[in-house]
Formats: structure tokens, C-alpha cells, sequence
């Protein structure tokens, strides 16, 4: 059987003048803001519904928000902090991360299509029962990230640290992983279907045979 190799994520559509927007002294809950370029110190805030379409986000600090339901459509997220950051049922759409502080960031339920997250923190990051479609992890820290449950398509985990990370029921098709740290996988047959380097395979070779229940003998 062959497998198909990941489709690629589809960019995000953002306007190339874009005015800047101070959102510290607005009512985040339900608020909805287009064509903004956004910044600073939105910590510990509550933003529900929050709705970002056509954005740059610069530096910005969403550390401890809550804000589930979050969509996030057409946006250039360039360092500032996810940390966590609660994003359940969440919507992501054509949204590009470079180095983003994303340590604990809660994705349960939620839907990322066509995203990438380049040299991000993703470690202990939640995507418990997510949708992932077209979405690349590259040079990322997941050590201990939880994708309990989560479908997976088309996503590529590349140079990425998974140790610890959990696939326990999870479900990939046209899936890949390249060059990353395996280490103490929990719930590898999740993976069943992905692509992976024959030295990545031999790297998890042992936790593979526990999966399958086989004993490894002298």
C-alpha cells in the first residue's frame, strides 16, 4: 500500500498595509476585528468569540487568556505568547506562526486547517478530539503534547521534539513526521498511517513491538 504524501497548507490571504489597532482598553468578549495589525499585553484577559480576520500579530501577549470558541482567519503571528492560552473549539484557518511561546496552549476541540508553526513552544500543548488539516509543525518543541483523540490529515511534523507527546486514539491519514525526537511515544499505534524515514522507525522500533505485542528476545 502506498501512502500519499501531506497536501500542503494553503497561505494566509493578509493585507500588506495593515493599520495598527490597540485592543488593551476593549471588551474582548465576541469582539470581532479585520484588517489589523495587533500588539501588545492582552494577558489573563477574557475574550470568548474573540473573532481575527486578516491580521498580523506582532509581540502579542495572549498568555492565560481565556478565550474559547477563538477564530483566527488569514493571519502572520510573528514571537509573543500563547502560553497557556485557552483555545477550546477554537478555529484556526490559514494562520502562520514563527517562534510563538505557545507552552500549555489548550486546542481541545478545535479546528486548525492549513496552519504552520515554525520554531514555536508547543510542549505540553492540548489538542485533545482537534481537527488538524494541512497543518505543519517545523522545528518545534511538543515534548508532552496531548493529541488524545485528534484526526489528523495531512500533517507534518518536521525536526519537531514529540518526546513524551501522546497519539493515544488518535487517527492520521496522509501524514509525516522527519527527523524528530520520538522518545516515550504514549499511544504510537495512533500513528498507524503515517510516513517516517526508516531511522525513525528503527528509533521507535521497541515501542512498536509493545504496541503490537510482541516480546523482543536474546
Amino acid at each position: 500500500m502506498t501512502l500519499l504524501p501531506p497536501l500542503e497548507p494553503k497561505r494566509p490571504d493578509v493585507s500588506e498595509e495593515l493599520a495598527e489597532r490597540d485592543l488593551a482598553d476593549e471588551r474582548l468578549i465576541g469582539l470581532r476585528v479585520d484588517e489589523a495589525a495587533l500588539g501588545g499585553d492582552l494577558s489573563e484577559r477574557a475574550a470568548a468569540d474573540l473573532r481575527l480576520q486578516d491580521v498580523r500579530l506582532t509581540n502579542l501577549d495572549l498568555t492565560g487568556t481565556e478565550a474559547p470558541g477563538v477564530t483566527v482567519t488569514d493571519a502572520i503571528v510573528a514571537g509573543g505568547s500563547w502560553a497557556n492560552l485557552r483555545a477550546a473549539r477554537g478555529t484556526l484557518t490559514r494562520v502562520e506562526a514563527q517562534e510563538l511561546r505557545a507552552t500549555g496552549v489548550d486546542f481541545t476541540e478545535a479546528v486548525l486547517k492549513d496552519v504552520v508553526f515554525a520554531d514555536a513552544r508547543l510542549d505540553l500543548a492540548t489538542f485533545r478530539f482537534a481537527k488538524l488539516e494541512r497543518v505543519v509543525f517545523r522545528d518545534c518543541r511538543l515534548e508532552e503534547a496531548d493529541f488524545l483523540g485528534a484526526a489528523l490529515v495531512s500533517v507534518r511534523f518536521e525536526r519537531c521534539n514529540l518526546a513524551r507527546a501522546s497519539f493515544v486514539d488518535a487517527t492520521c491519514e496522509r501524514c509525516e513526521l522527519r527527523d524528530c525526537e520520538l522518545a516515550d511515544l504514549q499511544g504510537i499505534e495512533g500513528l498507524r498511517g503515517a510516513r517516517m524515514p526508516w531511522h525513525e522507525v528503527i528509533q521507535v522500533a521497541d515501542q512498536l513491538a509493545t504496541a503490537i505485542g510482541i516480546t523482543v528476545i536474546d
